[in-house]
């Protein structure tokens, strides 16, 4: 198994607000983090961070997250512990009222394949040199793309198209969307949307599947192509690639 996690603060933005990791325990179980952080006086890092640092300890703490029924309980339980967190936070830190956090993470093991989002930070897989993508957004123009009230290709250039509907930190209560996905791919592939609203997911494909690049080459490859359109924002990207070969995760 191969993975490279790398963030940017982009063209634009003078600070970085997101977090990114990978991390692997001893029961050779991967947990993927992305979190987009939001909000003044630097307090986007902050609660970007306060996301990534809470779910990293609680990985950490034991050797494996279980059966797959007690993994999306302790996916959504640690959720719901990171929002209050992060209101905690902006009680006890007034000036940074308003913070939130999207968070997308991907858990794997040997037996299935987790994702879990809330705002509009990205997991996709990667199946035969194609994305898909799992996840599902958390804006307003995605609530009116299924609503039929805009199609995807207006919903590109709205112009509330960074307003979200859900974030950590946005209400008293949050929850995880969770999807259990086929694991029975090639690759998985988190991002902020510095990203996607930089790179079409053909571009993004068409660097993954360049074989004279390594993983880590690929990675900065795309945070590059996303500069050089602009980098309006900042790009974060975890990646887990299984190596030719590897016949099971």
């Amino acid at each position: 198994m191969k993975t490279f996690y790398l963030t940017d603060s982009g063209k634009v933005r003078d600070h970085n607000e997101d977090t990114v990791t990978i991390l692997k325990n001893e029961n050779e179980e991967y947990l993927l983090i992305v979190a987009d952080g939001m909000g003044g006086h630097r307090a986007g890092e902050v609660a970007s961070s306060i996301s990534v640092t809470h779910m990293t300890n609680k990985f950490n703490e034991k050797p494996s997250v279980g059966e797959k029924l007690d993994a999306i309980n302790w996916m959504k339980d640690n959720i719901s512990e990171i929002n209050t967190e992060i209101l905690e936070y902006t009680k006890e830190h007034p000036e940074s009222s308003g913070m939130g956090t999207t968070t997308v993470m991907a858990l794997l093991t040997k037996d299935y394949l987790l994702f879990g989002n809330i705002g509009d930070s990205s997991g996709f897989v990667l199946k035969n040199g194609k994305l898909t993508k799992v996840t599902k957004d958390h804006s307003l123009v995605n609530l009116l793309v299924a609503a039929g009230d805009l199609t995807e290709e207006e919903a590109k250039y709205h112009p509330k198209r960074n307003v979200l509907m859900k974030a950590l930190g946005s209400a008293e209560t949050a929850e995880l969307d969770v999807f259990d996905v086929e694991p029975d791919i090639d690759g998985i592939l988190l991002c902020s949307d510095g990203l996607t609203s930089m790179l079409t997911k053909e571009q993004i494909e068409k660097v993954l599947a360049d074989p004279e690049l390594e993983i880590e080459e690929q990675i900065v490859k795309l945070i590059r192509k996303s500069n050089a359109r602009g980098g309006t924002d900042n790009i974060s990207i975890a990646y887990l690639l299984r190596e030719r070969g590897e016949e099971e995760w």
